[in-house]
């Protein structure tokens, strides 16, 4: 905020660049009348500016941004309700007194609509989802049939695990599994075909 003429004192803001060059560095300024001269109240800071979703039932409605002066007493604030209108901007028309030095207003612009952000390629996908619902449909699986050999037919430890020699074998298996797949895709080793010697006749 720059006066081009005829700038007003700035009360308790020295920060916001002096009596000089009131409200230069600031985001927001009250003005009131004291003894017929306009003197302005720091309201907000950048450093200090609050963004939050108007209606978080829609959040397509728009923001509201909350600048705010803390540590001065008193502490004053400016809320602006930015209303989504990808038309253009609009207003504010008035701003409202909420308190001491609590002031409101609303205003339609195109930066208080809400900005889709895809995310596409780092969800899981279906392959995914199908992989955890299999792990936790398994896990279920072993966790009843624990629990029901364990408290129905009294089968204790280890044993206790449903179908835990298959289970156990299946390391062995999985094994046997990709060995033969390399044997049927490498074909027969050099070692196996010189295993026999010939016969002398």
């Amino acid at each position: 905020m720059l006066f081009n003429h005829d700038p007003p004192r700035c009360a308790q803001c020295s920060e916001c660049g002096g009596p000089s060059r009131c409200g230069t560095e600031c985001s927001a300024l009250a003005a009131r009348n004291a003894g017929g001269y306009q003197v302005c109240s720091t309201l907000g800071h950048a450093s200090s500016t609050n963004v939050s979703i108007l209606d978080k039932q829609n959040p397509f409605k728009g923001v509201i941004v909350r600048m705010s002066s803390s540590g001065k007493d008193p502490s004053c604030s400016l809320s602006v309700s930015i209303i989504c209108d990808s038309n253009g901007a609009q207003g504010p028309d008035s701003v409202e007194k909420l308190g001491t030095c609590d002031y409101a207003t609303t205003l339609r612009h195109p930066s208080g609509c809400a900005t889709v952000i895809s995310i596409g390629g780092k969800g899981f996908g279906w392959f995914g989802t199908l992989l955890i619902i299999i792990i936790c449909l398994f896990g279920a699986y072993l966790l009843a049939g624990t629990v029901y050999r364990y408290f129905f037919l009294g089968v204790y430890g280890i044993e206790a695990v449903p179908n835990l020699d298959l289970w156990a074998s299946l390391p062995h298996r999985t094994q046997i599994f990709f060995s033969s797949l390399v044997r049927q895709f490498s074909g027969p080793s050099t070692s196996h075909r010189n295993s026999y010697s010939p016969v002398n006749s």
